[in-house]
């Protein structure tokens, strides 16, 4: 079987919708399967709920080496309400731009990857196994990673064992980034007396508590300092709900409130950190508790990955981090915590966008980089 252009396999990879929700990933993952599966690959598909799947293939090729994992997602956001000017689903291409939802978040870096993977099954390189995770439900909190490391089945299997660096596929416009930080969303419930809009002062306001938690909030400061790479960790309180009706006083209220953090700043340490400061009339519940992850700079594998890049693209690279939240937060420690390094083709400003592109030459060289990584191994 011929390894199939990437173009073509960028625009095939386009046309599944796979808009999350409802996700709809496993006629994807399927098909990927159907590439991987006559070249040697061992493939598995993890089920995540109707329709839906995450496919892990693993090509055995030196078992006392340390396999390399390549990994990104299957899924996309929606389209959004305002009108595309393109269709999403048509991969159409002017001059150097492709367009379409996941264009770029990820379905560019999914056709590299698989690109670079065809072409290693037929390369005799003596190096580690080649291990793929694509997985389903990652736009939603990664919910999608959470189930594969948790299912007995797939730690029966042993696929994701051994495993020396981590390759995650996000639009970085093939710039390589170190790390990202950690995310942890809380709703914070207060909670009142209903009464008779005409008679407030017989009930207890639940919103004035709220607004109330909301401006404390903005003098909240985190127990740690800035990470010299990541920055200071940050806090956006992104909703605010509460009552029934006008005429009604209301009895509970919700805050949503998205806290981006750095390594050394332990998760239910914060936590309690912001239940100490609020006091106890404020609830809070944990919405998605996610690590952030950073590799060490000076780390060999990072040297061998700007060597590659250095390669195609004729300058060395400039490292840096990512402002959002990828697989590897869950992967990475689940894999024993092994380097990982964020690199894919797509435009991370073009990520959740209407008429969402990425440029066909970064997936080109992305091509080339991922096949020339995984030919060295860890």
């Amino acid at each position: 079987m011929p390894i199939p252009d990437l173009v073509a396999l960028t625009r095939r990879l386009i046309a599944f919708d796979t808009i999350n929700p409802p996700g709809n990933e496993r006629p994807c993952a399927e098909y990927l399967a159907g590439l991987l599966t006559p070249v040697g690959f061992r493939v598995m598909l993890h089920d995540v709920g109707a329709r839906r799947a995450t496919l892990v293939a693993r090509l055995p090729r030196h078992p006392d080496k340390p396999a390399l994992c390549l990994t990104g997602h299957l899924d996309t956001v929606p389209l959004g309400k305002t009108p595309w000017r393109r269709d999403p689903f048509a991969g159409e291409i002017e001059g150097d731009c492709l367009y379409g939802r996941g264009s770029s978040d990820m379905k560019s870096g999914l056709a590299a990857l698989i690109w670079a993977a065809l072409a290693f099954a037929r390369d005799p390189a003596d190096t580690g196994d080649l291990l793929l995770v694509l997985t389903a439900d990652e736009e939603v909190g990664c919910a999608g990673s959470r189930r594969l490391v948790a299912d007995p089945t797939i730690l029966a299997s042993r696929e994701l064992e051994h495993v020396g660096a981590v390759l995650v596929c996000e639009p970085t416009a093939n710039v390589p980034l170190l790390g990202h930080k950690g995310a942890l969303w809380l709703e914070l419930e207060t909670r009142g007396i209903a009464a008779h809009g005409s008679m407030p002062e017989r009930g207890v306001n639940a919103v004035v508590k709220a607004a109330e938690v909301v401006v404390a909030l903005g003098r909240y400061r985190f127990p740690c300092p800035p990470h010299p790479l990541l920055g200071p960790p940050t806090l956006s309180i992104g909703t605010f709900a509460g009552g029934q009706r006008i005429n009604i006083v209301p009895d509970h209220a919700l805050v949503g409130v998205d806290l981006r953090t750095v390594p050394g700043l332990v998760h239910t340490e914060l936590l309690a950190s912001v239940q100490a400061y609020l006091g106890p009339e404020v609830f809070p519940r944990v919405v998605t508790d996610t690590p952030g992850i950073m590799t060490d700079p000076d780390h060999p594998w990072v040297a061998v990955v700007c060597a590659a890049l250095a390669k195609a693209q004729g300058v060395p690279p400039q490292t840096g981090v990512a402002p959002y939240v990828t697989d590897a937060s869950i992967l990475t420690p689940a894999l024993g915590s092994p380097p990982t390094i964020i690199l894919g083709p797509g435009e991370p400003d073009q990520a959740h966008k209407v008429d969402e592109y990425c440029h066909v030459s970064k997936m080109e060289t992305a091509a080339r980089v991922y096949f020339d990584i995984v030919r060295q191994g860890c």
